[in-house]
């Protein structure tokens, strides 16, 4: 279990290294670089829309990737994802600016950004399925958070290596050329990901369904037309998750750097602290949801987010790096109470011939929702000189729709069921009893 969930980790980790790299490349250069006849906040939200393709093509990567893992395998996905991710991020960091090739060069980044929305969307659903499946009942929840810990690894890598360029390059050097080093490093690791994943073996629940002939046929179809209310529960569900860590990790990056005089290395470090963070409590998390069920910890983190938006904002505002790095860890420690435990949660509520397609689908459905828009709207909203009260709304509005989205799903650990379920029979005996005539 140990190597397989490290498998998972790494390449996941090397994955949301891709998709990070290219947000926090959004929220200090590209604006001027591919926008610059564009005001700098135009500029800003031009460079945060060609962010939020990224996340529009997650769904149909899903979809997509999905479907080879229903009916070929989860194995397969892993290493398709893997390569398309990584080279399209290579390219990213060949794309000539806007003063070279004019119109071009926007146009490139966005279809590079479609097809790195395209891999990652796949991503996920792989490496989930290859822990929660092969991972024993009572330690489903653990395993699946291995994955769970690559976008903090990912980011750390990514952010990393900014803060490090930002650091010892002058500001010239670094929109020359210091800004593409992070993408072409992108290609070594992609090998090193795939060199992990060589020998990975598929896992057992997917060998079953293909020595008795249920693989789904179309399992696309198959989700859209008896699962689809479950689709969109898990979608507006997860909106939250995804709305808080860009508010975090991009919008807040951006805002800091622009509206507060923070440097952007100050800055990094102090989002880099926070994330570090919130991978270390993610596998504690995760145990909980072994113990205790998936569905109250996902409740108490969308409560938590929705409590923590105004003092998230009004800690940022202080410019203080203590201050500021206490609101972000706040806002990522609701966001993970949550994704500690989807890794688990999400394929437990599908069957598994549909399952890669259901999960994954559902989860970055959640992106769109909650990803794609939030760093333009949260830069938007936060324009002139006051506090940015109004992202605060904003977000803890997304938190409320998703905390109702949570309600309504149901509890899936087969352990925590089957206590609940026995804790039940044996109160309707013992009512049973007390009620009959002696």
């Amino acid at each position: 279990m140990f190597r397989i969930a490290a498998a998972s980790l790494v390449g996941t980790a090397i994955e949301f290294y891709d998709f990070f790299v290219y947000g926090t490349a959004a929220a200090l250069v590209l604006g001027p670089l591919f926008f610059p006849s564009f005001s700098p906040l135009a500029g800003t939200l031009a460079a945060f829309g060609t962010f939020g393709v990224g996340f529009l093509a997650r769904p149909l990567g899903s979809a997509v990737f999905g479907h080879i893992g229903d009916r070929y395998g989860r194995r397969p996905v892993l290493l398709a994802s893997l390569l398309l991710t990584g080279l399209a991020t290579v390219a990213v960091g060949c794309v000539p600016s806007y003063a070279s090739i004019g119109m071009a060069a926007p146009v490139l980044l966005v279809l590079l950004r479609f097809l790195q929305g395209l891999g990652l969307g796949g991503e996920w659903g792989g490496a989930v399925l290859l822990t929660s499946e092969h991972a024993p009942e009572g330690r489903r929840g653990l395993w699946s958070s291995f994955p769970q810990m690559g976008p903090a690894v990912g980011f750390l890598l990514a952010n990393g290596l900014m803060l490090t360029l930002s650091s010892t390059l002058s500001d010239g050097q670094f929109a020359a050329w210091g800004w593409r080093v992070p993408f072409w490093v992108a290609g070594l690791l992609a090998l090193t990901g795939l060199w992990l994943r060589r020998s990975v073996e598929e896992t057992p629940q997917f060998r079953a369904l293909a020595e008795t002939g249920h693989r789904a046929d179309a399992p696309l179809s198959e989700v859209l037309r008896g699962h689809w209310r479950l689709l969109l529960l898990t979608g507006g569900a997860l909106a939250v998750g995804y709305a808080v860590f860009y508010a975090v990790t991009t919008w807040s990056l951006a805002y800091a750097t622009e509206h507060l005089g923070v440097h952007r290395s100050v800055m990094l470090a102090c989002i880099m602290v926070a994330v570090a963070l919130k991978g270390v409590a993610t596998p504690v998390i995760a145990v909980l949801g072994d113990r205790y069920g998936r569905r109250p910890l996902c409740l108490a983190g969308c409560t938590a987010s929705a409590l923590w938006m105004f003092p998230f904002v009004a800690l940022l505002r202080t410019a203080d790096p203590l201050l500021m790095t206490l609101g972000l860890f706040g806002a990522l420690l609701g966001m993970v109470t949550m994704f500690a435990v989807v890794g688990a949660y999400l394929p437990e509520l599908y069957a598994p011939r549909i399952r890669c397609t259901g999960a994954a689908v559902g989860y970055n459905l959640g992106g769109v929702l909650g990803g794609a828009l939030t760093p333009i709207v949260a830069t938007a909203l936060a324009d002139g000189s006051g506090p940015p009260w109004a992202v605060a709304v904003y977000l803890t509005a997304i938190a409320l729709v998703s905390l109702a989205c949570f309600a309504l799903l149901p509890e899936t650990n087969p352990v925590v069921v089957r206590q609940r379920t026995s804790a039940y029979a044996d109160a309707e005996k013992g009512a049973a009893e007390t009620a009959a005539p002696a």
